[in-house]
């Protein structure tokens, strides 16, 4: 992670306000979070401004976000950060920034979902509505979306590191899944648009079920397969069936081989992070571990069953 040079506060969040919103300026303001690429101060009790601060691909990301998403909200079922304004760079802070809508939860790795139905219709319904072609000049994605085959060195090295940790039982069983998941036929269809991290960090809960689903910054075109990876990160045990039930058009049987291998990936991706939390490291998130172990041992009790 690379920090912005500039530290935010609140001060700096009102400052900058005032030069570009100045009537959103006095709204009552406060840290919701900090996240991987930006920083998200609630304003008042509906808006929310987001704030690129730990690398450097953030700005893009958020000009990003600005120019699709408010497309695409209406027709999505579950509440969504929409932008309503964007911050240019400024001398007071030199990166672009945006106001959204507030979207009220609690992150999922720290709330897991517990009714399985309900979270596997919701999820199913999001997914359904957003999983549609994408149209000329969508923005691709970061890794996401693609052929796995372009990612084996990434499974690779994040299987080595996590097996060396001790954070995988059983490390031959979690590259079948890899494996089985490569050689499937690739996708054929339209590219679709794609969340592209469907982690638990970025789908908000209350009361047991899905109530928003936030960070659209690897928003893309591409296999709807790395979205349905969420099956097996997201919803509690026994839930994935329904999932795939609800969800339309039903998922092939190689669409599904291929969403297992993008959830091994991202669950080994969390186990690292979750690792690095545990152990006090920078950029560490100890709420990660839990989900990405689940999912681990999902996937390979299925793979083992056949």
């Amino acid at each position: 992670m690379t920090h912005t040079e500039i530290e935010i506060t609140a001060e700096l969040v009102r400052d900058i306000l005032r030069e570009q919103h100045p009537d959103l300026a006095d709204r009552p303001l406060e840290l919701g979070a900090r996240g991987w690429d930006n920083q998200l101060w609630r304003l008042g009790d509906d808006l929310a401004v987001r704030l690129p601060w730990a690398t450097q691909g953030a700005d893009e990301l958020l000009r990003k976000e600005h120019a699709w998403l408010p497309g695409l909200a209406p027709r999505l079922p579950l509440p969504v950060p929409v932008p309503q304004r964007l911050g240019e760079p400024s001398d007071r802070f030199p990166r672009p920034w945006t106001v959204t809508t507030w979207v009220p939860g609690e992150p999922a790795d720290r709330a897991p979902a517990t009714r399985a139905e309900d979270a596997a219709d919701g999820l199913a319904a999001f997914l359904t509505a957003l999983h549609r072609p994408a149209p000329d000049g969508a923005p691709l994605g970061r890794g996401r979306g693609g052929p796995l085959a372009d990612l084996a060195g990434h499974f690779a090295g994040g299987l080595a590191s996590a097996t060396e940790l001790g954070l995988v039982p059983d490390p031959d069983a979690v590259r079948a899944v890899w494996d089985d998941a490569v050689a499937a036929p690739c996708w054929t269809g339209p590219a679709v648009w794609l969340h592209g991290d469907l982690h638990p960090a970025n789908v908000l809960t209350l009361d047991g079920t899905f109530c928003g689903v936030i960070d659209f910054g690897d928003l893309c075109a591409g296999d709807p397969a790395c979205d349905l990876a969420a099956a097996w990160i997201l919803l509690p045990d026994g839930a994935a069936d329904r999932f795939h039930a609800v969800y339309r058009p039903a998922p092939d049987a190689a669409t599904l081989r291929r969403a297992r291998g993008w959830a091994v990936l991202r669950a080994l991706g969390g186990l690292l992070i979750g690792e690095a939390g545990v152990r006090g490291r920078p950029g560490g998130k100890p709420t990660w571990g839990p989900p990405a172990r689940i999912a681990v041992r999902r996937l390979t009790e299925a793979a083992r069953l056949g």
